[in-house]
C-alpha cells in the first residue's frame, strides 16, 4: 500500500495551495522541500540587526489575496493565523529631478492626481478601468483559468457570441498591446508614463514586449482594489499558517528532503519519488512538481524507462529563461524623510526612475547583459504600514532591482570591472548596491544618519537560496508573449500534466505563470479527484 494519494515535490505557494486544497478533498499528503525550510520565495528573516525583519525575496500578496486559491483556503489560513496589513497608498513613481506621482486605494483622488498631471488624463484613467472592470469576468478567466478546457472554450464562444466575432478578435488584438505605445497615446502626460512603466518589469516584461499593456491595466485594477499588502509580521507567516493547515488536514511536510527521481510504476505512471538519500516514498494518485521544466526533465526523469517524446525535448533544449533580480535589504534608525511630497513614506511600493525611457533603457541594457547604468529600483516600506518589522521608532527598507544581468558581460556606466566568464561576484555585488545607494542618498534627505546596515542578494545568491530561480530569474522563465498562455512551459504543454501519466507540473514556468497568486496549484488541485 502506497504511503500518501499525493507527492508534492517543492514548496512555494504554488505547492502549498496544491497541499492544501488537496488536503482539504480529503487526500493524504506529502510535501517534500530539498532546503531547511519551506515556502520557496516566501522567505523572512533577520538579515540586517536584530529585530529587523526582512522578507528576503517576494513581499506583496496582491495577487494572492485577490486570487481563486485565497477565495477557497483564507478563511482555514486566517483560522491558522493569517493577518494582512494594508496601506492606503499602494504605490508611487519618483524621478531624479524630485517630481513625484502617488496611486492611492480611491477613484476619485486618483482621477484628481491624473487631472492635474494633465488635462484628460483622469478622465483617461477612469474610461480604462470601468472598461477593464466591465471584461473583468472574461479577462481572468483567461489570465488565471484552465486554457485548455471545455470552461475556456465556452468562455470565448460566450464573448464572441455577444460582441461579435470581428469584436473578440479586435478585443485581443487590443491585449497584446505593448505597454509603451498604450501609455504614449492613453495618457499625455511623462509623469503618468512613469508611474506605470515600471510595473511591466514586475511581469518579467519590458515596455516594449506584447501584452504587457493589458499587465499594466490588470495591476492598476487590482491595486487601486485592494492595494499592495504584505502580511503582518512577515511573509513566513503565510508559510506557516499554510504548514499548520496541511499538518490539520492530515499531510506532511518534510525539510531537507531532496528528491532526485521520480519512480515508474504500472504503465509507466508516476508512482512515487526517490531521494537523494535512497528513501523511496510511494503515491497511489500521483506526484506534482513545482520546479523548473529542467529540473523535471533533465533530472528528475533522467532514467525513465521510456524516452522523452521529441516536442518535449525540443521544448525542454528552447526553454529560456528572463531577466535576473537582485534584493538589497537595509536597517534603518528611523523613518526615512523623502524630499518632496511627504506622503512619500507612506507609500507602500515606490519606484525610483526617470520614467518610461529610463524603464526601457534600463531594460535593455540588462537584456544585453549589462549592468543598467541607470537601474529601476522598486522600494518597500513595510514599516508605515506594519511597524511590527522593526524595532520602535526604527524602520526598514525592501529594494527590488529586477533589471539585474543573469550573467554580466559589462557595465553600461563603465564603471564597475566584471569577471571575464561573467559571474556575479561580492565585489560586483557590493559595487553595484553602491550604485543603487547612490540614488537613495540623492532622494532621502537624512539617509546618512539613519543608515544601520545593509544586505544585498545578487542574481547568484537568489538561486543559491533557491535552485528554481535560474540566474536569479524570479518568474520561473522568460515571459514573452511566445512561452507564455498555452505556450507556457512548452508549445506542447496542455495545463499541468506531462506525458508521464500521473506526473503533474506546477509553478512560475506553468500556467497562469509567476506571482503569488497559487494559479498553477489552484487550478491543478482543482482538477485532480
Amino acid at each position: 500500500m502506497a504511503d500518501f494519494d499525493y507527492i508534492v515535490v517543492g514548496s512555494g505557494i504554488n505547492a502549498l495551495v496544491a497541499a492544501a486544497m488537496l488536503g482539504k478533498k480529503g487526500k493524504r499528503v506529502l510535501v517534500l522541500e530539498r532546503n531547511d525550510r519551506i515556502g520557496g520565495c516566501l522567505r523572512t528573516e533577520e538579515i540586517t540587526e536584530p529585530g529587523f525583519i526582512h522578507d528576503v525575496m517576494a513581499t506583496t500578496m496582491v495577487l494572492f489575496l485577490t486570487s481563486p486559491a485565497y477565495g477557497v483556503l483564507g478563511k482555514d489560513l486566517e483560522d491558522h493565523g493569517l493577518e494582512f496589513a494594508h496601506a492606503d497608498l499602494p504605490t508611487g513613481v519618483l524621478r531624479p529631478d524630485g517630481s513625484s506621482v502617488i496611486f492611492s486605494k480611491d477613484r476619485q483622488r486618483n482621477i484628481a492626481n491624473f487631472e492635474a498631471l494633465a488635462e484628460g488624463d483622469g478622465k483617461a484613467f477612469d474610461r480604462e478601468m470601468n472598461a477593464l472592470g466591465a471584461d473583468a469576468t472574461f479577462l481572468f478567466s483567461l489570465l488565471g483559468g484552465a486554457l485548455w478546457s471545455g470552461t475556456t472554450l465556452k468562455t470565448v464562444a460566450k464573448q464572441g457570441w455577444g460582441k461579435g466575432l470581428r469584436q473578440l478578435a479586435a478585443w485581443f488584438g487590443d491585449a497584446l498591446k505593448p505597454a509603451r505605445g498604450y501609455l504614449e497615446t492613453t495618457y499625455r502626460s511623462e509623469a503618468a508614463h512613469a508611474l506605470w512603466a515600471p510595473w511591466v518589469l514586475h511581469c518579467g516584461l519590458a515596455p516594449e514586449s506584447a501584452y504587457s499593456a493589458e499587465m499594466l491595466k490588470v495591476i492598476g485594477f487590482a491595486i487601486e482594489l485592494a492595494g499592495c499588502p504584505i502580511v503582518k509580521g512577515g511573509a513566513a507567516n503565510l508559510v506557516t499558517a499554510f504548514e499548520r493547515l496541511i499538518a490539520n488536514q492530515g499531510g506532511t511536510i518534510r525539510t531537507g528532503a531532496d528528491v532526485e527521481r521520480i519512480l515508474a510504476g504500472q504503465g509507466n505512471k508516476a508512482a512515487g519519488i526517490r531521494l537523494a538519500s535512497g528513501e523511496a516514498i510511494q503515491a497511489t494518485s500521483g506526484v506534482i512538481c513545482s520546479t523548473t521544466p529542467n529540473q523535471i526533465y533533465d533530472r528528475l526523469l533522467k532514467d525513465w524507462p521510456r524516452p522523452i517524446p521529441a516536442e518535449v525535448a525540443d521544448g525542454v533544449a528552447r526553454y529560456r529563461y528572463g531577466k535576473g533580480d537582485m534584493q538589497i535589504h537595509y536597517a534603518l534608525s528611523a523613518p526615512p524623510r523623502w524630499k518632496g511630497d511627504p506622503d512619500l513614506g507612506k507609500v507602500a511600493l515606490l519606484h525610483l526612475t526617470p520614467g518610461l525611457d529610463g524603464v526601457s533603457r534600463a531594460t535593455n541594457e540588462c537584456e544585453r547583459g549589462l549592468l543598467p547604468a541607470e537601474p529601476t529600483v522598486c522600494v518597500g516600506q513595510p514599516v508605515s504600514f506594519d511597524p511590527s518589522r522593526a524595532p520602535e521608532g526604527k524602520s526598514i527598507l525592501w529594494l527590488q532591482l529586477p533589471e539585474a544581468p543573469r550573467v554580466i558581460k559589462g557595465d553600461a556606466a563603465g564603471e564597475i570591472a566584471v569577471p571575464a566568464d561573467g559571474s556575479w561576484t561580492e565585489a560586483v555585488r557590493e559595487h553595484y548596491a553602491d550604485r543603487i545607494e547612490a540614488i537613495l542618498f540623492r532622494h532621502i534627505e537624512n539617509f546618512a544618519d539613519i543608515k544601520l546596515a545593509r544586505r544585498a542578494y545578487c542574481p547568484a545568491d537568489l538561486e543559491g537560496m533557491n535552485m528554481n530561480l535560474v540566474g536569479g530569474d524570479p518568474y520561473g522563465g522568460f515571459c514573452g508573449l511566445d512561452q507564455f498562455f498555452l505556450w507556457r512551459p512548452f508549445k506542447s504543454s496542455v495545463n499541468h500534466r506531462t506525458h508521464v501519466p500521473g506526473l503533474y507540473h506546477i509553478g512560475a514556468s506553468t500556467h497562469p505563470g509567476p506571482g503569488l497568486a497559487g494559479g498553477s496549484g489552484f487550478l491543478l488541485a482543482s482538477s485532480l479527484r
